[in-house]
Formats: C-alpha cells, sequence, structure tokens
C-alpha cells in the first residue's frame, strides 16, 4: 500500500461520476440544443410549468365535477356534553368557564364558541358559562341546582 502524499490524491472508488457537459460545442456530443429540442417554452431558458399543467389536456381540476356550498358566516361551536361537566364536577370545579374547560382539555380554543349538549347525566350543582346550551343541557343542569350563564359571542 502506497502513502498518502499529494502527488497521489485520489478520489475514493466509485464517488466520482463523469457526466457529460451539456452545451459545450458540437464535438461535446451535446451542442446544438443541448438536450432540449427545437423551439417551444421548454427549450428556453427561465421556462417553469406549473404544478397542474397536463401538456395542454383539460386538466382535471376543470374536468371533475362541482357541487356543495361552503357558508362563510357559519358558527361551528366547540360541543361539550353534560358528562364531561360532571367529570369536572367531580374533581370539585363548581364553576365551569371557557377559561376552565381549556385548561382541563375539554375544549382546545378560547376563540370559538361553545355549545353545552345534553349527553349524559350531571349529578352535582354546577354555574356553567357557555355561549350556548340546548334544552336538555339547561334543564339537566337547573334540575341539579346548578346556574345556566349565557355569553355572547363577542365576549367568548
Amino acid at each position: 500500500m502506497k502513502t498518502l502524499s499529494l502527488n497521489n490524491l485520489r478520489p475514493a472508488e466509485g464517488s466520482v461520476k463523469k457526466s457529460k457537459r451539456i452545451g459545450r460545442g458540437q464535438g461535446s456530443g451535446k451542442g446544438g440544443t443541448s438536450t432540449r429540442g427545437h423551439k417551444g417554452g421548454q427549450s428556453r431558458s427561465g421556462y417553469k410549468f406549473k404544478a397542474y399543467f397536463e401538456g395542454g389536456q383539460m386538466p382535471i381540476s376543470r374536468r371533475i365535477p362541482k357541487f356543495g356550498f361552503n357558508n362563510i358566516h357559519k358558527v361551528e361551536y366547540q360541543i361539550v356534553n353534560i358528562d364531561q361537566l360532571n367529570t369536572l364536577a367531580e374533581k370539585g370545579i363548581k364553576e365551569i368557564t371557557p377559561e376552565i374547560l381549556k385548561l382541563n382539555g375539554v375544549i382546545k380554543k378560547l376563540e370559538k364558541p361553545i355549545k353545552i349538549l345534553g349527553k349524559g347525566e350531571l349529578k352535582h350543582a354546577i354555574s356553567v358559562t357557555a355561549n350556548k346550551f340546548s334544552e336538555t343541557a339547561k334543564m339537566a343542569i337547573e334540575n341539579s341546582q346548578g346556574k345556566v350563564i349565557e355569553i355572547n359571542n363577542e365576549n367568548c
């Protein structure tokens, strides 16, 4: 084995690939049009095709039928059920507000309004503050000697 010195430095075996340099004259074998073909957008410099371009064929986004409607004024409530409130009441929380619901991981965002639904059974007297209540939820809270406090959507 030879000792390593400046006069016998070589790249590792297989690490260097010899590629053909395009656009360097006819003698190189890749001159002339430089593998880009004749004329058209793709032969020019600065050409970029759109991600959805299908070669002039009608794009799939225009071929597929469209239907439906997205209401931009729709209010999406975060749903909380009575049984979830009951588990909080069993932990000793008597006054339930949006902040307490967020701290306990019942809701994700304070910005979105909260609606209390009547699924489950409430066994404790609690005070609940939310944006909306279903009729069954209101009855369940009031039947267990609790208090229902409705807040406006602007204050949530």
